[in-house]
Protein backbone atom coordinates (compact mmCIF):
# COMPACT_ATOMS: atom_id res chain seq x y z
CA UNK A 1 0.00 0.00 0.00
CA UNK A 2 1.36 3.40 -0.96
CA UNK A 3 1.58 5.72 2.05
CA UNK A 4 3.96 8.36 0.69
CA UNK A 5 4.77 9.97 -2.64
CA UNK A 6 8.30 11.31 -3.07
CA UNK A 7 9.07 13.75 -5.86
CA UNK A 8 12.07 15.03 -7.72
CA UNK A 9 11.90 18.82 -8.25
CA UNK A 10 13.30 19.90 -11.60
CA UNK A 11 11.50 18.63 -14.71
CA UNK A 12 9.02 16.96 -12.34
CA UNK A 13 7.20 19.74 -10.49
CA UNK A 14 8.93 22.75 -12.09
CA UNK A 15 11.15 23.20 -15.13
CA UNK A 16 14.53 24.85 -15.61
CA UNK A 17 13.57 25.27 -19.26
CA UNK A 18 10.84 27.77 -18.42
CA UNK A 19 11.63 31.34 -19.46
CA UNK A 20 15.29 32.38 -19.46
CA UNK A 21 17.54 29.31 -19.56
CA UNK A 22 21.09 29.67 -18.34
CA UNK A 23 23.47 26.79 -18.88
CA UNK A 24 27.22 26.47 -19.33
CA UNK A 25 27.25 27.76 -22.91
CA UNK A 26 25.49 30.95 -21.80
CA UNK A 27 27.90 31.38 -18.90
CA UNK A 28 30.94 30.92 -21.15
CA UNK A 29 29.62 33.43 -23.67
CA UNK A 30 28.96 36.04 -20.99
CA UNK A 31 32.59 36.00 -19.84
CA UNK A 32 34.14 35.51 -23.28
CA UNK A 33 35.48 32.00 -22.75
CA UNK A 34 35.42 28.99 -25.10
CA UNK A 35 32.42 26.86 -24.17
CA UNK A 36 34.06 23.43 -24.40
CA UNK A 37 36.86 24.34 -22.00
CA UNK A 38 34.55 26.23 -19.64
CA UNK A 39 32.06 23.37 -19.56
CA UNK A 40 34.80 20.95 -18.49
CA UNK A 41 35.95 23.29 -15.72
CA UNK A 42 32.36 23.95 -14.60
CA UNK A 43 31.54 20.26 -14.46
CA UNK A 44 34.56 19.50 -12.28
CA UNK A 45 32.80 21.52 -9.57
CA UNK A 46 29.40 19.85 -9.98
CA UNK A 47 29.77 17.26 -7.22
CA UNK A 48 30.99 19.93 -4.82
CA UNK A 49 28.18 22.30 -5.77
CA UNK A 50 25.59 19.56 -5.36
CA UNK A 51 26.84 18.21 -2.05
CA UNK A 52 27.41 21.46 -0.19
CA UNK A 53 31.15 21.88 -0.65
CA UNK A 54 30.78 25.03 -2.75
CA UNK A 55 28.18 27.79 -2.85
CA UNK A 56 27.24 28.75 -6.38
CA UNK A 57 29.62 31.70 -6.18
CA UNK A 58 32.45 29.45 -4.97
CA UNK A 59 31.72 26.97 -7.76
CA UNK A 60 31.88 29.69 -10.39
CA UNK A 61 35.09 31.07 -8.89
CA UNK A 62 36.70 27.63 -8.84
CA UNK A 63 35.81 26.98 -12.49
CA UNK A 64 37.17 30.37 -13.57
CA UNK A 65 40.38 29.86 -11.60
CA UNK A 66 40.86 26.47 -13.24
CA UNK A 67 40.82 28.32 -16.56
CA UNK A 68 43.08 31.09 -15.29
CA UNK A 69 40.33 33.67 -15.87
CA UNK A 70 39.09 34.55 -12.40
CA UNK A 71 37.54 37.98 -11.95
CA UNK A 72 35.32 38.91 -9.04
CA UNK A 73 32.92 40.74 -11.35
CA UNK A 74 32.59 37.61 -13.50
CA UNK A 75 31.50 35.60 -10.46
CA UNK A 76 28.89 38.23 -9.60
CA UNK A 77 27.64 38.32 -13.20
CA UNK A 78 27.29 34.55 -13.67
CA UNK A 79 25.78 33.84 -10.25
CA UNK A 80 23.35 36.72 -10.76
CA UNK A 81 22.21 35.50 -14.15
CA UNK A 82 21.65 32.01 -12.77
CA UNK A 83 19.34 33.49 -10.16
CA UNK A 84 17.47 35.43 -12.84
CA UNK A 85 16.87 32.15 -14.67
CA UNK A 86 15.67 30.48 -11.48
CA UNK A 87 13.29 33.37 -10.89
CA UNK A 88 11.59 32.43 -14.16
CA UNK A 89 11.39 28.77 -13.13
CA UNK A 90 9.77 29.44 -9.78
CA UNK A 91 7.61 32.39 -10.82
CA UNK A 92 5.50 30.17 -13.06
CA UNK A 93 5.15 26.93 -11.12
CA UNK A 94 2.26 25.14 -12.85
CA UNK A 95 -1.02 25.09 -10.98
CA UNK A 96 -1.19 21.39 -11.86
CA UNK A 97 1.86 20.74 -9.70
CA UNK A 98 0.36 22.58 -6.74
CA UNK A 99 -3.00 20.90 -7.27
CA UNK A 100 -1.33 17.49 -7.29
CA UNK A 101 0.41 18.10 -3.97
CA UNK A 102 -2.80 19.46 -2.46
CA UNK A 103 -4.75 16.46 -3.75
CA UNK A 104 -2.30 13.98 -2.28
CA UNK A 105 -2.49 15.68 1.12
CA UNK A 106 -6.30 15.62 0.95
CA UNK A 107 -6.08 11.87 0.40
CA UNK A 108 -4.04 11.52 3.56
CA UNK A 109 -0.80 10.67 1.79
CA UNK A 110 2.61 11.85 2.96
CA UNK A 111 4.73 13.75 0.47
CA UNK A 112 8.48 14.10 0.16
CA UNK A 113 11.06 15.79 -2.01
CA UNK A 114 14.51 14.57 -3.05
CA UNK A 115 16.41 17.06 -5.19
CA UNK A 116 19.98 17.34 -6.36
CA UNK A 117 20.53 21.08 -6.13
CA UNK A 118 23.09 23.84 -5.72
CA UNK A 119 23.00 26.63 -3.15
CA UNK A 120 21.04 29.03 -5.36
CA UNK A 121 18.50 26.37 -6.32
CA UNK A 122 18.11 25.49 -2.64
CA UNK A 123 17.19 29.10 -1.86
CA UNK A 124 14.44 29.09 -4.46
CA UNK A 125 13.11 25.66 -3.47
CA UNK A 126 12.67 26.49 0.21
CA UNK A 127 10.97 29.77 -0.66
CA UNK A 128 8.65 28.29 -3.28
CA UNK A 129 4.91 27.71 -2.82
CA UNK A 130 5.59 23.99 -3.27
CA UNK A 131 7.77 23.68 -0.18
CA UNK A 132 5.06 23.76 2.55
CA UNK A 133 3.36 20.69 1.08
CA UNK A 134 6.32 18.37 1.76
CA UNK A 135 6.53 16.29 4.93
CA UNK A 136 10.18 15.47 4.27
CA UNK A 137 12.71 17.37 2.18
CA UNK A 138 16.10 15.98 1.19
CA UNK A 139 18.16 18.57 -0.68
CA UNK A 140 21.57 17.30 -1.74
CA UNK A 141 23.19 20.64 -0.91
CA UNK A 142 22.04 20.23 2.71
CA UNK A 143 22.40 16.45 2.97
CA UNK A 144 25.92 16.19 1.55
CA UNK A 145 24.81 13.25 -0.59
CA UNK A 146 23.30 13.15 -4.08
CA UNK A 147 21.07 10.92 -6.12
CA UNK A 148 21.52 8.14 -7.10
CA UNK A 149 23.16 7.31 -3.75
CA UNK A 150 20.66 5.08 -1.91
CA UNK A 151 21.37 6.94 1.33
CA UNK A 152 19.36 9.99 0.31
CA UNK A 153 16.35 7.79 -0.52
CA UNK A 154 16.70 6.00 2.81
CA UNK A 155 16.82 9.30 4.68
CA UNK A 156 13.62 10.42 2.97
CA UNK A 157 11.74 7.25 3.84
CA UNK A 158 13.02 7.36 7.43
CA UNK A 159 11.95 10.98 7.79
CA UNK A 160 8.50 10.10 6.50
CA UNK A 161 8.31 7.12 8.86
CA UNK A 162 7.52 4.62 6.11
CA UNK A 163 9.19 1.65 4.47
CA UNK A 164 10.64 2.08 0.97
CA UNK A 165 8.04 -0.37 -0.35
CA UNK A 166 5.32 2.01 0.83
CA UNK A 167 6.70 4.85 -1.30
CA UNK A 168 5.96 5.95 -4.84
CA UNK A 169 8.86 7.86 -6.35
CA UNK A 170 8.19 10.31 -9.21
CA UNK A 171 10.92 11.89 -11.32
CA UNK A 172 12.03 12.69 -14.86
CA UNK A 173 14.78 10.07 -14.54
CA UNK A 174 17.89 12.26 -14.37
CA UNK A 175 20.80 11.10 -12.18
CA UNK A 176 19.54 7.50 -12.51
CA UNK A 177 17.01 8.37 -9.81
CA UNK A 178 14.29 5.96 -10.96
CA UNK A 179 16.64 2.98 -11.03
CA UNK A 180 17.99 3.95 -7.60
CA UNK A 181 14.50 4.32 -6.13
CA UNK A 182 13.44 1.00 -7.63
CA UNK A 183 16.48 -0.78 -6.17
CA UNK A 184 15.49 0.62 -2.78
CA UNK A 185 12.13 -1.11 -3.16
CA UNK A 186 10.11 1.97 -4.09
CA UNK A 187 7.60 1.98 -6.91
CA UNK A 188 8.94 4.38 -9.55
CA UNK A 189 7.13 6.42 -12.21
CA UNK A 190 8.76 8.55 -14.89
CA UNK A 191 7.16 11.93 -15.47
CA UNK A 192 7.28 13.36 -18.98
CA UNK A 193 5.20 16.42 -18.13
CA UNK A 194 8.04 18.81 -19.04
CA UNK A 195 9.94 16.52 -21.40
CA UNK A 196 9.15 18.44 -24.59
CA UNK A 197 10.52 21.69 -23.12
CA UNK A 198 14.08 20.39 -22.78
CA UNK A 199 16.64 20.74 -25.54
CA UNK A 200 19.95 19.06 -26.31
CA UNK A 201 22.48 18.70 -24.87
CA UNK A 202 20.65 19.44 -21.64
CA UNK A 203 17.88 16.81 -21.74
CA UNK A 204 18.22 15.21 -18.27
CA UNK A 205 16.93 11.81 -19.34
CA UNK A 206 15.37 10.06 -22.29
CA UNK A 207 12.15 8.06 -22.16
CA UNK A 208 12.74 4.94 -20.08
CA UNK A 209 10.82 1.85 -21.13
CA UNK A 210 11.50 0.21 -17.77
CA UNK A 211 9.03 2.47 -15.96
CA UNK A 212 5.43 3.63 -16.36
CA UNK A 213 5.00 7.20 -17.57
CA UNK A 214 2.78 10.16 -16.84
CA UNK A 215 2.25 13.05 -19.26
CA UNK A 216 -0.04 15.09 -17.00
CA UNK A 217 0.28 15.58 -13.25
CA UNK A 218 -3.13 14.11 -12.41
CA UNK A 219 -2.29 10.86 -14.22
CA UNK A 220 -0.22 10.01 -11.14
CA UNK A 221 -3.31 9.07 -9.14
CA UNK A 222 -3.70 5.79 -11.04
CA UNK A 223 -0.43 4.53 -9.58
CA UNK A 224 -1.41 5.02 -5.94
Amino acid sequence: MIKAVIFDMFETLASLFEGRTYFSEHMAEDVGLPHTEFRKAWHTTEQGRSCGKYTIEEGVETALRLMGNYKKESVTLLAGKRRESLEDTFRVIPEDSLDLLKGLKERGLLTGLISNCYSDEREFIINSPLYPYFDAVMLSYEQGVCKPDPEIFKRAADKLGVEPGECLYVGDGGSDELFAASKMGMKAVQTLVFHDMAYEPHVPCGVLSEFPHIYKQDELYKYL
